[in-house]
């Protein structure tokens, strides 16, 4: 892990409780965890709300059996930081499998003395080109 701020580590632990949250599908760890403007930006493209990226445990819709976040870099600037990190999750969706490896850049706020996530964007991970 890398960061360029002495303080880093409490933006570690809030990376480690969001993992945790993502992991155990947990919506009321995530809602504490998440702004009331996130957005989320998907692999593909698409966009989910707040509400709808909550949406997706509370169905049931979205179930992990595995879900980490490594290679783990923070640039944190005053009351906001900057993550990028490699995502593996064993993943099933509406029972399909939906595992991936992408990577990940989140995007972390401290309105007052702790994290939120503002925003999460995902892109599948290829080598650069020839």
């Amino acid at each position: 892990m890398m960061s360029t701020h002495h303080g880093a580590n409490r933006i570690f632990d809030f990376v480690d409780q969001w993992v945790a949250a993502e992991r155990n599908e947990d919506v009321e760890a995530l809602a504490r965890l998440l702004t009331d403007d996130f957005v989320g930006v998907g692999p593909r493209g698409f966009l989910l709300t707040r509400d709808q990226w909550l949406e997706r445990y509370r169905s049931g819709d979205l179930q992990h059996s595995n879900f980490t976040f490594n290679d783990v870099q923070v640039r944190e600037y005053a009351d906001s930081a900057v993550i990028v990190g490699s995502q593996n999750q064993q993943t099933t969706f509406q029972g399909r499998d939906a595992s991936a490896n992408p990577r990940a850049t989140l995007i972390a706020v401290r309105p007052d003395d702790h994290w939120q996530l503002a925003g999460a964007h995902m892109c599948f991970i290829s080598p650069p080109p020839a």
